[in-house]
């Protein structure tokens, strides 16, 4: 008979006391229901790894909308329910909680979303990607804190290994490529040989994903702590080539991004930052085609657009006699994300000086007068408003003038010759 293991102990010095107490709490009131109540997937991974994770996954056997529903009544929080899919979302205070009735799920074809219908625990977690995620703690009261592993799992964990359940697993979902791939490298594992064996057989498979899914699993990718290394090992594999063939997970890109953990620490570098840099060696052409394949939102695409555009004026950027104006007008109306991708980019330390200049200092610098105090001034409406106004903005950059009074004494000499 195998051994029991039991996991409460670490659900109370890994996890918030509230947290801890909530799982408690709602294993009794599943349990009052006559339903089965489990924590599920990742988070029970990461504790047994002793890694956190406060991502909470409760998985019923019996209907989530209605033990959720029971449970806000008690937590005085809100709830959004999805009864399609039969999973409600519960918060309360801070905290935050997924419920999920158990499922089995078919799939119609390869990269196809599947088709879900209600099951049991054990059809639930067959369902998942790796063994490592197949793990699940039981809540109810009767049995509070069991472990069932029914795929191995735990020893895959000791052996630190990512391994699918089943041989059409990348065939019925190729994102589990991308997200074998992640694991991998965040947590320092290796690919189960057969698994290896299976990914390489299946990379086409990748083909079948809509780009929808691909900029999900590749926007979970760039949100790891060192996205550097699966962007590496992806293109070592050969599926970072299915993004586009053009791109590199090299080392010019390690240290780019080393550069931009530096620059944002202790916070983590935007999502774009990390895109734009890892689109740095395209075309303008080979970009339209990412942007248009991953269908990325205007804010991210104009990003890439505006780093792209940029990257033809760097050489302009590192003349040392370039006058703030100057430098203004060439980096103004571009995203400051992009900016910055071009500075961590560039070989050129004065191009990177001058692009600091833009972002501490140039871009904030106005002029103090308006168009209607120079109407007051007596300037008729029209053109020479608006050119005026460039010529003081120019004169403030430059450090030409430096305060209104001084403005308006330039004007007053602009207007008598």
């Amino acid at each position: 008979m195998p051994q029991i293991i039991n996991l409460s102990s670490k659900i109370e010095n890994q996890l918030p006391a509230e947290l801890a107490s909530f799982m408690r709490l709602a294993g009794e009131v599943a349990q009052s229901q006559g339903q089965s109540l489990y924590l599920v997937g990742g988070v029970v991974r990461d504790l047994l790894l002793g890694r956190t994770n406060l991502d909470l996954d409760l998985v019923v056997e019996g209907d989530a909308i209605d033990l959720a529903q029971r449970l806000t009544e008690i937590k005085q929080g809100k709830i959004t329910t999805h009864p399609r899919f039969g999973t409600a979302k519960l918060r309360w205070n801070k905290w935050s909680v997924d419920l999920t009735t158990a499922r089995s799920e078919t799939y119609a074809k390869p990269g196809a979303l599947p088709s879900v219908k209600p099951g049991s625990l054990n059809s639930d977690l067959s369902r998942r990607d790796f063994t490592i995620n197949t793990m699940a703690i039981e809540l109810n009261p009767s049995r509070y804190g069991e472990l069932i592993d029914r795929y191995g799992g735990r020893d895959d964990l000791n052996h630190k290994l990512i391994r699918i359940l089943h041989e059409e697993s990348f065939i019925d979902d190729a994102t589990r490529i991308w997200r074998g791939l992640r694991y991998e490298q965040r947590l320092n594992f290796q690919l189960e040989r057969n698994t290896l064996k299976l990914l390489k057989r299946d990379i086409p498979m990748l083909d079948t994903i809509s780009g929808d899914r691909i900029r999900y699993e590749l926007e979970c990718i760039l949100q790891e702590e060192y996205p550097e290394k699966v962007l590496h090992r992806a293109e070592k594999l050969n599926v970072l080539q299915r993004l586009h063939p053009s791109l590199k997970g090299n080392g010019w890109l390690a240290e780019k991004y080393e550069q931009a953990r530096q620059l944002f620490s202790p916070a983590s570098p935007p999502i774009g930052l990390h895109l734009a840099l890892l689109a740095y060696p395209l075309t303008n052409e080979e970009n339209e085609y990412l942007i248009s394949y991953l269908r990325l939102p205007k804010s991210l695409a104009q990003i890439l657009r505006d780093s792209i555009s940029l990257k033809a004026k760097v050489e302009l950027l590192a003349d040392p006699e370039l006058a703030p104006s100057g430098i203004y007008h060439l980096l103004s109306g571009y995203s400051s994300t992009a900016i910055i991708a071009n500075s961590l980019a560039s070989d050129s330390p004065i191009a990177r000086q001058h692009i600091k200049l833009f972002l501490d200092k140039l871009r904030y610098i106005k002029p103090a007068l308006n168009g209607n105090d120079l109407i007051r001034m007596g300037i008729a409406p029209g053109p020479d408003i608006k050119e005026i106004l460039e010529r003081l903005h120019e004169a403030r950059l430059d450090g030409k003038v430096s305060s209104k009074r001084g403005e308006e004494e330039l004007v007053k000499g602009w207007i008598s010759r």
